[in-house]
């Protein structure tokens, strides 16, 4: 037992309670770190709320309420307030929070009903057309605007002309023949082309309602005056149905524009009406910044007229001008190159020298070789471009339906390549929010885009490895 009342005697000072003085000192020492920590805490939360504040006192209510409960007014009222959807594989994979504007379910099956509604509710203010007077929409696309101006327009109580390539999916020719409109299918040609599909789309309605040409000659005959209206774009037109007078009579224009029951045909234009741009920034962007309550670091978006990344984006820095926008380019177009190196293409490239298809892609819907309105208004606001091949887009658009169950069109699948590229460039792994647009689902595009028998004829890979190894491939910072 003597070692034990060694090791005891040893231990005595140690065990011996604290001085006064030493647990003053101690007492002190953790009524200051509580109070510094109750501090900090609350200054954090004062923070936290004091920004919240600023959030709520920056946003509006929305323009149409969430429809769990309530009857909207035909058609129109299916448009727009898409949700907002997290896509789970690809966000998982890298930490980032990657959000989809789905606007595939709009009713017309796309992004462009916002666009299409935009278009015909400032024609019928501005007076330019008017509902069940016969009159007629004409616009030339590659398939989804005509869709939806379609729709539209068979509510609204208007006709159709839709001018389109000849190589685009055939489902969307099904669609528009089943919606009433008239169908032109052109060959592929460059804008400077008097047969382009955009032009002729023009000159259809420059014509609307022409008779044969009726001779001076006969005195008894009245003479046949089409009329052309100015609009706000230039590039926009209305032209009345002839109005027939006498040939004494020189009042035949202001007889036409003031008869508002006359039919008229209307060359909507998309790639040059402002109201492209328009539906964008008063309804899609102010919707991704409610939903997101502000937090959206990068926004991604394809373009083919422009209207939406310009719309949106426009918005977006309106907000928050740290905001980055990009656009993803397919191939053969020349958006990239414009905002990457400042020129749209090389000397050899430029339309009106070729005479190929426009953008020699599998992806329709976005890609451009020459400048719009809308595409000028977005160039101020574009901090980025990505280049996607045909088979990233494919393999995406196959990666996406194996682990998420989304069916999407060729234009969604580049956007979301986009979305990854632009994350692993900036080094992002976590605390970031990137939104783009889901523009129309998969159902448009079996004759070619999800046609495996087409793929492999083009020569163009179906490997779900691409994406993999995009995932995982290491940041660049």
């Amino acid at each position: 037992m003597a070692w034990t009342s060694t090791l005891l005697s040893s231990l005595s000072p140690w065990l011996q309670w604290p001085s006064r003085t030493t647990t003053r000192h101690v007492l002190i020492g953790v009524l200051i770190g509580f109070s510094f920590s109750v501090t900090s805490t609350s200054f954090a939360v004062y923070y936290q709320q004091r920004k919240r504040e600023r959030q709520i006192a920056n946003f509006s209510a929305r323009p149409i309420e969430l429809r769990s409960d309530e009857i909207v007014k035909g058609v129109a009222g299916l448009i727009g307030n898409t949700p907002l959807v997290r896509i789970n594989s690809l966000s998982d994979a890298l930490g980032v929070e990657i959000l989809g504007k789905a606007e595939f379910l709009n009713i017309g099956g796309s992004v462009k009903d916002r666009v299409a509604l935009q278009m015909i509710d400032d024609a019928e203010k501005q007076g330019l057309i008017h509902p069940y007077t016969g009159s007629r929409i004409f616009e030339g696309t590659v398939g989804s605007t005509g869709i939806s101006i379609a729709t539209i327009a068979r509510a609204r109580g208007y006709d159709t002309t839709i001018i389109m390539p000849d190589d685009v999916a055939e489902e969307k020719v099904k669609a528009l023949e089943a919606l009433g409109a008239t169908v032109e299918r052109v060959r592929p040609a460059s804008i400077v082309d008097k047969k382009q599909y955009v032009n002729l789309a023009r000159q259809r309605a420059s014509k609307f309602g022409q008779p044969d040409r009726i001779t001076a000659s006969d005195p008894t005959s009245k003479a046949a005056h089409p009329h052309i209206f100015h609009t706000p774009s230039n590039s926009v037109l209305v032209a009345s149905a002839p109005v027939h007078v006498g040939f004494d009579t020189d009042d035949w224009s202001e007889t036409a524009s003031l008869d508002f029951s006359q039919p008229r045909g209307y060359f909507a234009d998309q790639f040059e009406n402002r109201s492209n741009f328009d539906a964008h920034y008063l309804g899609t962007g102010p919707e991704i910044w409610r939903q997101t309550s502000g937090r959206v670091d990068a926004f991604v978006a394809g373009a083919g007229t422009g209207g939406t990344v310009a719309g949106v984006g426009q918005y977006l820095k309106s907000k928050n001008e740290d905001i980055l926008v990009a656009i993803a380019d397919p191939e053969g177009s020349g958006l990239y190159n414009k905002v990457k190196h400042g020129v749209m293409f090389d000397r050899k490239e430029a339309e009106g020298t070729k005479r190929r298809h426009q953008v020699d892609t599998v992806v329709e819907g976005i890609g451009i070789n020459r400048m719009t309105n809308n595409i000028e208004l977005a160039l101020p606001i574009l901090d980025d471009a990505f280049r996607i091949t045909d088979a990233e887009a494919v393999a995406m658009s196959r990666y996406l339906v194996k682990h998420d169950g989304l069916f999407l069109g060729s234009s969604s699948a580049c956007n979301l390549v986009a979305c990854v590229k632009l994350i692993k460039q900036r080094g992002w792994t976590e605390d970031k929010d990137v939104v783009t647009i889901l523009c129309d689902s998969g159902t448009r595009h079996y004759s070619k885009f999800w046609n495996d028998e087409y793929l492999r004829k083009a020569k163009i890979p179906i490997d779900l490895q691409i994406v993999e190894d995009l995932l995982s491939s290491p940041p660049r910072l």
